[in-house]
């Protein structure tokens, strides 16, 4: 797999193994005072996704989840080449290598709600427009339109999850770990107004979910989206940890983020369909997260 030293690529690595696989990462990754082992991986390469890469060290897999990637709208807009590279030269890359090399391996590729921008219809099905908003949203398109290209022409089996808001302890970005940093600090400001909201789906709900669409794969490409059906403002969520945390005041600025839509929920029957379901109550989540940076903070 590639990224599996990545928040989402080692829970995927994880379970992966867990499931019987031979888990074999390639990538990034800084091991110092972490054991790659404990994530399932039984050998990891350092190194860029491309496709020299992979024609040295790919081996001969039955399964690729291509967890490598850009994930997050900032870095898209602050570096635009480089998180093209990150996830669509990356992408491109995998897909060949399986065209040439591995015709009969599966590929589940975990994807962005950013995808579909400013929905106009809640739930949003996956038929939806796809109108993203960001750089970030704009390269996960064109993913997977390279992965759709490769299942009808070359008959590579590959499977999309739309990711909406992936969480869990050990994620260090995004808004939680900023909440946690502002609310341990003092008064806490957030941009927006507070009534944005978010489908939350605990990264070990988002593993399980990926190995299931990737026995899914196929030719057709299927899609589902990766939440659990279930929209909850971003305020609720800063104060439930404030109330963890005993932090301060929490206060909004009213200020939206371009490349931000305001409202994101995931239709899940797809999901549901493949006869996976989400473990991880979102109040049981926030309060494990909120522990796990208190630990942290320690």
């Amino acid at each position: 797999m590639t990224g599996a030293y990545g928040f989402v690529g080692r829970h995927v690595a994880r379970r992966l193994a867990a499931d019987g696989y031979h888990v074999t990462g390639l990538g990034h990754g800084n091991w110092v005072g972490e054991d790659p082992v404990s994530w399932g991986i039984a050998s990891w390469h350092s190194a860029d996704v491309d496709g020299e890469t992979l024609a040295e060290h790919g081996g001969t897999p039955d399964l690729i989840a291509h967890c490598a990637g850009s994930g997050s709208v900032a870095y898209s807009l602050e570096r635009p080449r480089e998180d093209f590279r990150r996830t669509v030269d990356a992408t491109l890359a995998v897909l060949d290598f399986v065209r040439m090399h591995r015709p009969d391996a599966r590929v589940v590729l975990p994807s962005s709600a950013a995808v579909y921008g400013l929905a106009e219809t809640l739930p949003i099905a996956v038929d939806a427009p796809l109108r993203p908003l960001s750089p970030y949203g704009v390269h996960k398109k064109m993913a997977e339109d390279l992965a759709r290209s490769y299942a009808t022409h070359f008959g590579v089996r590959v499977a999309i999850v739309r990711l909406f808001s992936v969480y869990g302890p050990g994620l260090r970005k995004q808004l939680l770990w900023d909440a946690c940093r502002k609310i341990a600090a003092g008064p806490a400001g957030f941009g927006g107004d507070g009534e944005e909201t978010r489908d939350w789906l605990h990264v070990e709900d988002a593993a399980t979910l990926l190995a299931a669409a990737a026995q899914a794969a196929s030719t057709e490409c299927p899609v589902v989206n990766g939440g659990i059906g279930e929209a909850v403002t971003v305020r609720a969520v800063v104060d439930r940890l404030a109330d963890r945390l005993g932090g301060g005041p929490v206060s909004f600025t009213g200020t939206i983020r371009p490349g931000d839509p305001r409202h994101f929920l995931a239709d899940v029957d797809g999901s549901l369909a493949l006869g996976w379901r989400p473990m991880r109550a979102l109040d049981d989540g926030l309060d494990a997260y909120a522990a796990w940076y208190r630990e942290q903070a320690a």
